[in-house]
């Protein structure tokens, strides 16, 4: 008792500091594992002979992430001038600062210590390029991919950052997207759509006489896990976003979260599921999956505001949606393999026009302005960088390389080696 009595305002100070930083790492660490959840839904729904190469696109991704936003990505997206449009370059994370503030229990005490932010914010720039890996699945050549993601991670996705969360002009009109569902998602959707319409569809998939051909995924447990590890990673996504836990009121925002966070997932999962069966007669697994992640997708912009039923009701229309977002592009001729721009982009905007009708401090223009801007933004700096790679180094892995498979042409080995026929 007298040892508590004696507790300094800098020590309760320093145990804040140390929780919420704490907290902060481990969240930065579930959205990490998210990498895992993509390359394992992405490798179960290609077609074998495409799985190496898939799995070599989601490690190198995300190894090129965390060095670009280290180099400047960071530094672009958090250090410039409040309510700007074109950001500083620098680089590096800067120094820690703060430190006297949190040993004197001073009131301008950072929450967390500023790597931590830098490793949060690193894995979210990787999760937006893991969206971009999917849709061009199958027929991209493997080192034009890479090269993209040096510039998607290391400029385009920082500048629209700053834009948002690095205080630029989309947060000064008042634009609100708690947890990226369109600064991460739709921007790594808008990506995936401007090279998809650059590179084209896999042969076979469209017919001339306007057929459309399923080609099924390789490995529907391995696509399952992945959604299941995608979910997990997601708690850490939206209850990493509220910043800090250490105070009664942010630990109950951070349950809030939580439970809104699964309540949408599964309501998404419900809509689609129904919506397939009503459409196809059939129990769809992929409808299923990728309605659970349009959920998430949808409450990510505001996983806080809403009650958990509102959180549930929010998800099932982005399941919703996806279903009839993948059935729509596929006839507009437009091949993404995982449904990667119907989950992202689709239900992304969805969840942003969502935000207003839980959030009083948002209003619909708002969401507008961001929605046109960072599609606006990610959109055709990507299918300027997709053009330019075309012209330098090609895109797109020859009929017959296709045909054999990316695995063989890019990387020299098969993931199942004992059915060398499969998938073909």
């Amino acid at each position: 008792m007298e040892e508590l009595l004696n507790t300094t305002a800098g020590d309760i100070a320093q145990l804040k500091y140390a929780v919420d930083t704490f907290y902060f790492l481990m969240c930065g660490a579930l959205v990490m594992w998210m990498a895992a959840g993509f390359a394992m839904l992405e490798a179960g729904l290609v077609r074998a002979k495409n799985t190496t190469e898939i799995l070599t696109k989601n490690i190198a991704l995300y190894a090129i992430a965390c060095t670009m936003y280290l180099l400047c990505g960071y530094f672009i997206m958090y250090s410039s001038d409040a309510g700007g449009i074109l950001p500083n370059i620098g680089a590096l994370i800067g120094d820690e600062n703060g430190v006297d503030a949190v040993l004197s229990g001073g009131d301008d005490a950072p929450y967390y210590s500023s790597r931590s932010d830098f490793f949060f914010q690193v894995v979210f720039v990787a999760t937006a390029m893991s969206i971009v890996s999917g849709a061009v699945a199958e027929r991209m050549k493997l080192w034009a991919f890479l090269a993209f993601a040096v510039v998607m991670t290391g400029f385009i996705y920082p500048v629209e950052g700053y834009w948002t969360w690095g205080g630029g002009f989309l947060s000064e009109a008042g634009f609100s997207d708690f947890a990226g569902s369109g600064i991460v998602h739709m921007a790594g959707a808008s990506a995936a759509l401007a090279g998809v319409l650059v590179l084209g569809a896999r042969k076979g998939k469209y017919g001339k006489n306007g057929s459309i051909n399923a080609i099924p995924g390789a490995n529907l447990p391995l696509a399952t896990l992945g959604t299941f590890i995608l979910w997990l990673g997601w708690f850490g996504f939206n209850g990493g976003s509220e910043l800090k836990l250490s105070d009664v009121g942010e630990a109950n925002a951070v349950a809030q979260v939580f439970v809104n966070t699964n309540a949408a997932a599964a309501g998404g999962c419900i809509a689609a599921l129904i919506v397939a069966r009503l459409l196809f007669k059939k129990a769809d697994l992929t409808m299923a999956l990728n309605g659970a992640l349009a959920g998430l997708v949808a409450i990510t912009a505001d996983p806080l505001s809403p009650t958990a039923e509102g959180s549930t009701v929010i998800g099932a229309i982005g399941g919703t949606l996806v279903v009839f977002s993948i059935l729509m592009f596929d006839k507009l001729r437009i091949d993404d393999p995982v449904g990667a721009i119907s989950v992202h982009g689709v239900v992304g905007i969805w969840g942003l026009l969502a935000v207003p009708l839980n959030n009083a401090d948002a209003n619909i223009g708002s969401q507008l302005l961001g929605i046109v801007s960072i599609f606006g933004w990610v959109f055709c700096a990507s299918l300027i960088v997709w053009f330019a790679l075309k012209a330098v180094m090609g895109i797109r892995i020859s009929a017959e390389e296709e045909y054999e498979g990316a695995d063989i042409a890019e990387c020299g080995m098969e993931a199942y080696p004992e059915f060398k026929s499969a998938g073909k």
